[in-house]
């Protein structure tokens, strides 16, 4: 196959977090839910996130990231302040959660999000 010296490399497709990430059992079972997710009952909810990037996908970047218990709790309650009274805009995944997000408190991971404290970076 001929290479054009003026290609452009390959766009990623996904909309998903494409940083790198240890696969391990639980995140790729919880990638996998979510993803399973935005292939079929996202179209029928619709486009109604109030938040860049949508939840679905904090919620992929979160496991990703922070593993299947914190990133499921990151990405349940940003689902929750999506809600009527909640907050919108741009509301990123932490790189780094504090050391107070401990494994066995998962409340404390509400405060984790835009206009909220909890986050490191």
């Amino acid at each position: 196959m001929h290479d054009h010296p003026h290609a452009k490399p390959a766009a990623n497709r996904s909309r998903n977090w494409a940083g790198p990430w240890p696969r391990t059992p639980a995140r790729l079972a919880g990638t996998g839910l979510v993803r399973l997710y935005q292939l079929t009952l996202s179209g029928f909810v619709g486009n109604t996130c109030r938040h860049m990037p949508t939840c679905s996908e904090y919620a992929y970047e979160a496991i990703a990231r922070h593993g299947l218990w914190a990133g499921g709790w990151l990405g349940l309650f940003r689902v929750l302040r999506c809600g009527p009274g909640g907050t919108h805009g741009i509301d990123n995944v932490p790189e780094r959660l504090t050391a107070d997000l401990a494994w066995w408190a998962p409340w404390r991971y509400w405060r984790v999000g835009k206009k909220r404290g909890g986050t490191v970076g």
